[in-house]
């Protein structure tokens, strides 16, 4: 597996504090076909907002600063843990967590027939995964490639033997939940945490990677 590692943050982005990671958290980042594009974005903004690692379409895993380290990829608000039950602050549930951006436009705008990223962009109907009952306020998302779910499948593995994170999956991973938000070990989404967001989206072939992974919870 190779992991490229020359668009770097800046240590201002990120926090260069060492905790041991429990948990991997799947995201999207709602951009088009440019890693460099994301770490530039960051970079403009002072929140220290970032993920340690981003899959692209098509050229493989970047990897922006150390997992060792934290940054804030989580945003979970003082109610959404209230509601859940949860004692854990978002604070530390962003320092045990490594974050992973797949690079994707998300949730996608209907027009006419075609479909458009939220800037405008067309997406060719064959990238588009269609959900007729809709997820969350979508009923079409751009399509995570072959080739990011097969880098995403050898980056968990990674992570996972490294750090010692189970990959058992988990049947209630694209929803909003009691367990993510009080810090249950593994892999989780950001719509495990946040009602609010779409990120990651539940294409069946990720699910089927997800589950190829360990077995069920």
């Amino acid at each position: 597996m190779k992991i490229h590692t020359g668009l770097s943050l800046k240590d201002h982005q990120y926090y260069k504090t060492e905790h041991p990671k429990k948990i991997i958290v799947l995201h999207h980042t709602v951009s088009g076909e440019s890693v460099e594009g994301d770490v530039n974005w960051w970079s403009s903004t002072p929140e220290r907002v970032a993920t340690a690692f981003i899959i692209d379409r098509e050229t493989g895993i970047y990897q922006l600063f150390n997992e060792k380290y934290w940054a804030n990829h989580l945003g979970i608000s003082a109610q959404t843990l209230k509601t859940f039950g949860s004692e854990v602050t978002n604070k530390r549930l962003n320092e045990i967590s490594i974050g992973i951006e797949i690079d994707s436009w998300g949730g996608l705008i209907q027009k006419n027939g075609r479909w458009f990223s939220v800037t405008g962009k067309e997406i060719p109907l064959k990238n588009v995964q269609l959900y007729p009952k809709g997820y969350r306020g979508f009923f079409g998302f751009e399509k995570y490639t072959p080739k990011q779910i097969a880098n995403l499948h050898e980056l968990l593995l990674h992570l996972s033997a490294k750090w010692n994170i189970a990959l058992n999956y988990h049947e209630n991973i694209f929803e909003a939940n009691a367990q993510a938000l009080k810090g249950t070990w593994g892999v989780w989404s950001h719509v495990s945490y946040r009602p609010d967001k779409s990120d990651c989206h539940p294409q069946p072939e990720l699910i089927a990677m997800l589950k190829s992974l360990l077995v069920k919870t």
